[in-house]
């Protein structure tokens, strides 16, 4: 072999044919061909990674993403012929040894995945020598594959096309793939990557890297993937039960008078609330950026505004950011320790006005998050000037971070970790994980809630929930938001939301007046509904419910009608979380996930299931906007198709339809089509002005039948960490359908303020309404309820 010297040239074309010996390792193997060092080690028998670097040149990396240590995994090792065999009991893995390529094969099953070059460049990195890397796959012609983060492309499947990876606002990216045919794939570097999909090849190709560095794993399907991906960077904590509320936020509320206001007028129209957000220049101007404390005059008496909205009964979060200004105390400590990155950043002037009057530079400056003393100082401030006058939880923007006015040599700023070439993309699992990790260490009794605007492979284990960046409003931009959610949950990431409504009005010059808009804010929030946050924000026109009327009008009832919903299906969505948690389940869901064996879901882009039992189809189109004016007399219809393998109900109006077939919705204003899967089990919970306000002491639990189903009903404290001591309690219900008998087995588990008794209200689903139900009272032994 030899190292190419045209980055496109790869292995079959470059390396000389040289047969080459091996030797094992502990885990795998390594072998020198052509002067590439090969190294092959199991994780675990179903994942594996592999390492290739030029010989004479060292390799060795702790990696900012992967945290597991390999498993004592039981392989052998066998030659044939110009190969070698290594087996687990899962995976066969064959190195050929004349060019270094190497397939992956399910024991004694299909191959999975199969090399067919790389290359190594060489490329010097702020005055390091180093390689530009790249490794290309063969993938099946028709073989779909999803992940690769938030893409706003409107894409399901991710092949056929050129992403360059480097984070963005509105892009956020994690160099991972998974397969319709059930495997995973994670490379693990950090530098501006390009994803390249035709008709030859899949590839990875990165700017920087010591070597090729990337993790394979066989999962069987989409769940097993995505739990070898969290058992290999990280499993996910439980949010707060107040997280999954509704959450109101606006760009920005400019005084604590009127950030209380909106909880006070919630309350007052008795529409669910869980939490207000406040937006930036709470600290005054951009001298101060992300000062992290109270200084705007409009804000006199902080602690006063954050008790006034504890006492309705309400969450904060508030806005921090990863850069500061030159006047903020953080800025002052971080310069001294060489710990700001010295490239342009929002804001670019000192002063609040529109475009930037660059007379008056703000100096701001990112901080160098890649130092953990730097992301201590970062807590420290945190700490002293929010924290500790209890802010719920965190609004972390631009952690991708901001890079305004790019210049290519922006990229050789040192950070602590080398060239900012060198970890561009993982900047934002570092910011997050700094702030999580040190709250972690304060107490145990909150969990931490983090809502953030970046991502990158990991920052699931971190109580991180990412939203889409600020999407301009329109139709399109709703329809994006769908397979950009799906495709970062399927990264191994759980937990994502998008600013309802869009963040940008420009596209609607009148605003909230534009009758179009409003009809699209209703079903933005619609979809939301059915996201892991519920969560309204925007620039341009503030978006609180009685912005959009009043009871009686049509957007305000369809508005309050999903917030209600929402907060019904709270013990679901709990539940699900905990399923994240616990079993490594995700909570949007392709529906590839569930049907992988209906080929017409596999590049389905405007469908999916919320948690296991809810089918969603979010409307995406206008239908009540004509000539500048709202008419929602003719009922319009929405195309839907229903996997096949299932029989599905109509949530609303409870009819059946068997699956495999496209069926018409109607969806008036205040409908989107929701489907129960047949076998579903779906607990409803009480009429709440916010998530904790009463207990589940009388939950409906609808049987939807057709099949047999089970679900395990979760509680625990909501908001502290204790049920990883094994504070919290499970309740399954399993449904026999031959039987029409209902299984509620013995609780297990316990906690402190645990309900000892209840009552359930069965409801057996039906085609009409007035189905059978049954009133149960549960002490927490089993109960069998024959239907």
């Amino acid at each position: 072999m030899k190292i190419c010297s045209s980055f496109f040239i790869g292995l079959l074309a470059c390396w000389g044919v040289v047969a080459q010996s091996f030797q094992e390792t502990e885990g795998g193997i390594s072998a020198t061909i052509d002067s590439i060092e090969v190294e092959i080690q199991f994780f675990k028998p179903d994942l594996v990674r592999v390492i290739k670097y030029p010989e004479g040149s060292s390799y060795k990396k702790e990696s900012l993403s992967v945290i597991m240590d390999p498993e004592d995994v039981s392989f052998n090792t066998r030659e044939k012929g110009d190969y070698v065999s290594l087996s687990s009991k899962d995976l066969e893995v064959l190195l050929d040894l004349r060019n270094g390529n190497i397939t992956f094969k399910r024991l004694g099953g299909r191959v999975l995945l199969q090399e067919i070059s790389a290359s190594f460049v060489k490329f010097n990195d702020a005055g390091e020598d180093t390689y530009s890397v790249s490794q290309s796959f063969k993938l099946d012609p028709e073989e779909a594959i999803y992940g690769l983060g938030i893409l706003q492309n409107g894409k399901m499947s991710q092949r056929n096309q050129e992403v360059k990876m480097i984070q963005g606002n509105t892009w956020d990216f994690v160099p991972f793939f998974q397969s319709v045919k059930g495997y995973g794939l994670f490379w693990d570097n950090y530098s501006p990557t390009t994803f390249r999909d035709n008709i030859e090849r899949t590839q990875f190709e990165s700017e920087v890297g010591d070597g090729i560095d990337y993790y394979f794993m066989d999962g069987g399907n989409s769940d097993g993937v995505i739990a070898n991906m969290r058992h290999l960077t990280g499993e996910v904590p439980m949010f707060p039960l107040w997280t999954f509320g509704y959450w109101q936020s606006k760009e920005r509320y400019k005084s604590q008078e009127e950030t209380v206001g909106v909880v006070k007028k919630y309350r007052e129209l008795n529409v669910p609330l869980d939490g207000i957000i406040q937006d930036w220049q709470y600290w005054g101007d951009n001298y101060h950026w992300n000062a992290m404390e109270f200084l705007n005059p409009n804000f006199p008496e902080p602690q006063k505004m954050i008790d006034q909205i504890h006492d309705l009964n309400a969450h904060i979060i508030i806005s921090i950011w990863s850069s500061f200004g030159p006047e903020t105390q953080p800025y002052k400590d971080l310069k001294a320790g060489n710990d700001l990155l010295e490239f342009q950043t929002w804001p670019l002037s000192g002063k609040d006005t529109w475009p930037p009057d660059m007379n008056y530079p703000s100096g701001v400056r990112v901080y160098d998050a890649y130092n953990p003393e730097a992301r201590d100082i970062y807590w420290k401030y945190l700490r002293k000037g929010l924290y500790s006058l209890g802010i719920d939880g965190w609004w972390m923007d631009s952690t991708e971070p901001d890079h305004l006015e790019f210049k290519p040599e922006d990229l050789d700023i040192q950070t602590h970790l080398g060239s900012f070439r060198k970890v561009r993309n993982a900047y934002p699992v570092l910011s997050v994980g700094g702030v999580y990790k040190n709250q972690r260490q304060e107490t145990s009794d909150k969990r931490v809630f983090i809502l953030t605007r970046s991502a990158f492979a990991g920052q699931q284990r971190y109580g991180a929930n990412t939203w889409s960046g600020d999407v301009t409003a329109s139709w399109d931009a709703l329809g994006e938001q769908i397979p950009a959610g799906l495709n970062f949950s399927l990264t191994g990431i759980p937990y994502w939301n998008t600013d309802i409504g869009g963040f940008f009005l420009s596209k609607f010059k009148d605003k909230l007046e534009d009758p179009e808009y409003r009809e699209l804010y209703a079903r933005w929030l619609q979809f939301a509904a059915f996201t892991p946050m519920m969560r309204s924000h925007g620039a341009d026109a503030p978006r609180e419910i009685y912005q959009f009327g009043k009871k009686g009008d049509d957007i305000y009832d369809a508005l309050e009608k999903f917030i209600n919903l929402r907060y019904s299906l709270l013990p679901y969505i709990y539940s699900s979380a905990w399923d994240i948690t616990h079993n490594n389940s995700s909570m949007m869901r392709a529906l590839v996930m569930d049907f992988l064996g209906d080929s017409k879901v596999h590049d389905l882009n405007d469908q999916y299931m919320f948690g296991k039992s809810i089918l969603l189809a979010p409307v995406t189109r206008s239908m009540y906007t004509v000539n500048k004016s709202e008419n929602f007399g003719e009922v319009k219809s929405k195309d839907i198709y229903l996997p096949a393998g299932a029989i599905w109900y109509d949530y609303w109006d409870e009819r059946k339809f068997n699956g495999g077939k496209r069926i018409e919705k109607e969806t008036p204003i205040d409908v989107m089509p929701l489907y129960v899967r047949a076998g579903s089990i779906l607990p409803i919970g009480p009429k709440v002005q916010y998530a904790t306000q009463h207990d589940w002491n009388n939950l409906e639990v609808k049987v939807y039948p057709g099949a047999n189903g089970e679900f395990i009903l979760y509680e625990d404290e909501n908001d502290n960490y204790n049920y990883e001591d094994g504070a919290y309690s499970e309740i399954k219900f399993e449904w026999k359908d031959e039987q029409k008998q209902l299984i509620i087995h013995p609780r297990k588990g316990e906690f402190e303020g645990m309900l000892k008794e209840r009552v359930f209200n069965i409801k057996l689903v039906g085609e009409k309404q007035g189905s059978t139900s049954k009133n149960i009272k549960y002490h927490g032994e089993k109960l069998q309820v024959d239907l």
